[in-house]
């Protein structure tokens, strides 16, 4: 795919940045990324993606694939892209999906080569729960989930999870603990589980809270197994930024190998639809920025020392605040320009050293 058409003001990219230029500026990372946290899905817009990576330093992609779109982004990414076995999210049967039925997905999954299986148990899991009469069916101490989680433990593989959700949601989404808890009572399943199941488990979107270092700390040091990737890039670029540089290295520093890069980039041929040649190139370039923005945003965060609003909007803030920001604003990107060797270890060695955690379980 040639360079996007023109840079536009869009979300995602509120600074009319040249992305294609933007990667070229910051040249190639110091060694090829591994991001373990993506959604790419549909046949279009994977060539997007593509691009995208390529230009970005992305070497390896571990994706959330429905199962019947494995083939078509196999075909597109060949041997760069990685499968996590996850369940039919657009089913309508919940029930079914997100119980019995999953459990039929990840043994597809699994002969398809995937390794990891990710468990979704954001607290608002509950509301789907509640529709279908099952307010536990997504609770990492129901019967669904272990039983989940005895396949995935059986069949030698880990489990990726997402717990608890911005302290932005808990202070206004859900701030009525008695449907969806508080914050810190998302971790009590979550470490029972890690100790029932001696598998590698990885907690997506630094473990669920970026904005306490200390209690991520007396987190990893109770769970040896655990490992924590960086995906939710507006979320992580409003929450590492406000910690200071020195504070992050060191958390970086105490835990070489348990902290892996992810962008969570969600890519979908949506994302390219249009009626007509010249629609269908501005939405292909559309969805470029798209891509982009996360990759820049997160090696610019970690790469660098720019200090300057993110170039992507975050509605949080207008959640939290909405008489000071509106939807299209964007929190501070505070660059912390990590040393190279632990950015060889956040881009790619601990996820070198994750999939050969997995592939000795392989039965």
């Amino acid at each position: 795919m040639s360079e996007p058409l023109r840079a536009r003001v869009a979300p995602h990219n509120r600074l009319g940045l040249r992305y294609a230029d933007e990667a070229d500026a910051l040249g190639p990372p110091p060694v090829s990324i591994i991001d373990v946290h993506t959604h790419v899905r549909g046949g279009q817009a994977v060539h997007v993606y593509r691009d995208v990576a390529r230009r970005f330093g992305i070497a390896s992609t571990w994706s959330m694939t429905p199962l019947q779109h494995l083939s078509e982004v196999r075909e597109v990414l060949q041997n760069t892209v990685h499968f996590i076995a996850q369940p039919d999210f657009r089913s309508d049967d919940v029930l079914h999906a997100m119980g019995d039925g999953f459990l039929e997905h990840i043994t597809s999954f699994h002969a398809q080569g995937a390794h990891l299986v990710k468990l979704w148990a954001a607290p608002r899991a509950r509301d789907m729960g509640r529709d279908v009469g099952a307010e536990d069916l997504m609770s990492l101490d129901g019967p669904h989930r272990r039983a989940q989680m005895t396949l995935a433990a059986e069949l030698g593989m880990g489990i990726m999870t997402h717990v608890g959700d911005p302290d932005t949601w808990f202070a206004t989404r859900y701030a009525d603990a008695r449907l969806y808890g508080t914050k810190s009572s998302q971790y009590e399943a979550f470490e029972s589980a890690m100790d029932t199941f001696d598998v590698p488990w990885l907690a997506a979107h630094f473990g669920g809270w970026p904005e306490d270092l200390a209690f991520l700390d007396g987190l990893l040091a109770r769970h040896p197994n655990l490992h924590l990737d960086t995906s939710a890039t507006k979320w992580m670029v409003r929450e590492l930024s406000r910690h200071s540089r020195c504070d992050l290295l060191q958390f970086l520093r105490r835990w070489p190998g348990r902290i892996l890069f992810g962008s969570d980039i969600v890519v979908q041929d949506e994302h390219c639809e249009a009626d007509t040649e010249e629609e269908h190139a501005r939405a292909e370039a559309d969805a470029f920025d798209l891509y982009a923005s996360r990759y820049w945003a997160l090696r610019t965060l970690f790469e660098t020392d720019y200090d300057g609003e993110s170039p992507i909007a975050d509605p949080d803030l207008a959640m939290v605040d909405p008489a000071q920001f509106g939807p299209a604003d964007a929190p501070q990107l505070c660059g912390k320009r990590l040393p190279g060797d632990v950015l060889c270890w956040l881009y790619r060695g601990a996820a070198e050293s994750l999939t050969e955690k997995l592939m000795n379980r392989a039965p």
